[in-house]
């Protein structure tokens, strides 16, 4: 399964594709089209050019995001900023609403909630899928499995001074958190994302051990995404 991860999930849908769409908070954050404006750059960053952002976590708030989920193609990614949301999102969101728990947006002014969140899984929801940092110590994956969690996805985009930065730059990283995870948890689910633009690093992520794979900044190309998906359609 291909996943497109935001921002591209909240625009494009996809034959044979789960649009991951978000990151929702509790409240509307405006400022979206603004920031992106004035933070998203592609730039030099340890040798190479690469793309960084500080876009945060504007949105339109969770009520936006449940009226236009659609149950067959998107999954809804959520960002709790205070423990006391936890509630009031359950609230909101129906129960079989397919989530993907955002707990490591680096370009946020405060932590995200990452604890009391087992509160989420429950039968009814196909997918709930914790989305981890490519930083993220290895005893927090393990507490997020003691607390039920099987689906992980690794990874966020790299934080830094300058932003979060996206593509290739991820792809120790993940690797490193797909091979931990697959040795100690056999019966979990891993999307492996960052620096996917062709079949060749989708092929190492599955030889790592991921089961799934999610896109993002390929779709700044509109030559690699029409060769890479017509790799995977044809």
């Amino acid at each position: 399964m291909i996943f497109i991860s935001p921002p591209f999930g909240n625009y494009i849908n996809l034959p044979n594709t789960k649009s991951i769409k978000g990151s929702y908070t509790l409240f509307p954050r405006s400022g979206l089209y603004s920031q992106i404006f004035k933070t998203l750059r592609f730039k030099h960053y340890s040798g190479e050019r690469r793309w960084i952002n500080k876009i945060g976590l504007r949105n339109p708030g969770i009520d936006y995001g449940i009226k236009h989920y659609n149950h067959k193609s998107d999954i809804l990614s959520i960002a709790i900023m205070e423990k006391k949301e936890i509630n009031e999102f359950l609230k909101k969101i129906p129960e079989d609403t397919n989530l993907e728990i955002n707990i490591s947006c680096p370009n946020t002014d405060k932590n995200m909630v990452n604890k009391g969140i087992h509160v989420f899984l429950n039968p009814k929801r196909k997918w709930c899928i914790i989305k981890l940092s490519p930083t993220i110590d290895t005893s927090l994956i393990d507490s997020y499995y003691r607390q039920g969690f099987r689906q992980f996805h690794c990874s966020n985009t790299l934080p830094s001074k300058y932003g979060g930065i996206s593509g290739t730059i991820l792809i120790p990283y993940t690797k490193n958190l797909i091979k931990y995870i697959s040795k100690n948890y056999n019966d979990t689910t891993i999307i492996a994302g960052g620096g996917i633009y062709d079949l060749k690093i989708l092929n190492e992520y599955k030889m790592c051990g991921a089961n799934h794979f999610s896109l993002s900044t390929i779709f700044f190309n509109p030559l690699k995404t029409f060769s890479f998906f017509s790799n995977i359609y044809f």
